[in-house]
């Protein structure tokens, strides 16, 4: 089998039904349909960085709400799994469960070579980083879980189309702040996404 497609601006955002960690089937859509929508995807339950991307979420959401955005975050981890983890590094964060990871494949989210998982320096200095500050280290997925899988964060539209895609380079390269925030070239990402992000004659 072929690996999935990876999405671009302007795609239409994959509509699946999830469950939510209180056992709730919700459709993505639904999360989107108001506000916009910032859809992180974790790693395993093991990964430092995995850890780490959760806490920035949880500490930036108060400001992401007041640039009226909506928040969730899909993991690998079964309903169980899922909520242990989310009641401890997400509280107040919309979790959902995809244990098959359908979100993740629709997503375009495949497994990752060695380098962009073990290999790359940026991750052996992150791995560094989180142990000396966080004292976390890598650890082994919880049960069914993919060590490999990538994370992935992306802003739909209330239009149901992709304002942003966010693909790791490595497991380290977390989206910066200040573009989940502010966006492109300061788009308002309440708005549609029309036309090229940088004029065809190359003028600001």
């Amino acid at each position: 089998m072929g690996k999935s497609a990876q999405l671009t601006f302007n795609d239409p955002a994959p509509d699946l039904s999830l469950l939510d960690v209180k056992g709730k089937e919700i459709k993505l859509s639904k999360l989107w349909k108001k506000k916009p929508l910032v859809l992180a995807f974790t790693r395993h339950f093991g990964c430092p960085q995995c850890k780490e991307m959760t806490d920035q979420l949880v500490t930036i959401k108060p400001e992401l709400e007041k640039q009226g955005l909506n928040l969730a975050v899909i993991t690998q981890g079964t309903l169980e799994q899922a909520k242990a983890f989310c009641k401890e590094r997400a509280p107040g964060v919309y979790c959902l469960s995809d244990p098959d990871r359908r979100a993740y494949r629709a997503y375009g989210l495949e497994r990752g070579s060695l380098y962009q998982t073990l290999l790359s320096p940026h991750i052996w200095r992150s791995n560094k980083k989180l142990k000396e500050i966080r004292g976390w280290k890598p650890e082994s997925p919880p049960k069914g879980q993919d060590a490999f899988v990538m994370s992935g964060t992306f802003i739909v539209g209330t239009d149901g189309l992709i304002r942003m895609p966010y693909y790791y380079e490595d497991i380290a390269d977390h989206p910066p702040v200040e573009l989940l925030l502010k966006g492109l070239l300061g788009m308002d990402w309440n708005q549609p996404l029309e036309g090229p992000l940088i004029p065809e004659n190359g003028e600001e």
